[in-house]
């Protein structure tokens, strides 16, 4: 994992919001037992996609070619044609840094879409992409 250099300040304020954060559900009327966050990033917070970005600076594809693109917490990993046989490895790695970073994959939030050649009417054509958060 790299390292960011920040002023001390500025990480013990950080640090000070990750600590002793805990998370319960309101529903239909009943709220859950407060649990604690372990995760680094937390969801619907104004640091949440910020502290993803950190999380995520290090994390880059591991086969010349392929492409991560991160936007708040979602992933996009984008394999060419050429490199199709990578994708099972690509994924690997991924799975090991987020789990390394105390992330999961969602993998029901996974789409694969494969391109076609052909234009659809409006003249566009698709994109590949692998997607999930």
């Amino acid at each position: 994992m790299g390292q960011l250099q920040m002023p001390d300040e500025v990480f013990n304020w950080i640090k000070a919001f990750f600590d002793g954060h805990s998370h319960c559900t309101l529903y239909s009327g009943e709220v859950s037992a407060y649990a604690d966050i372990q995760a680094s990033v937390i969801q619907g917070s104004g640091l949440g996609p910020v502290a993803y970005i950190v999380t995520a600076a290090d994390l880059r594809p591991k086969h010349h070619g392929n492409f991560l693109i991160k936007f708040a917490d979602d992933i996009y990993m984008i394999v060419l044609a050429e490199n199709s046989r990578t994708c099972i490895v690509e994924l690997a790695h991924i799975d090991d840094w987020a789990e390394k970073n105390n992330l999961w994959l969602n993998c029901a939030k996974m789409k694969e879409i494969i391109p076609s050649k052909w234009k659809e009417r409006t003249g566009s054509t698709t994109s590949t992409s692998l997607r999930w958060n």
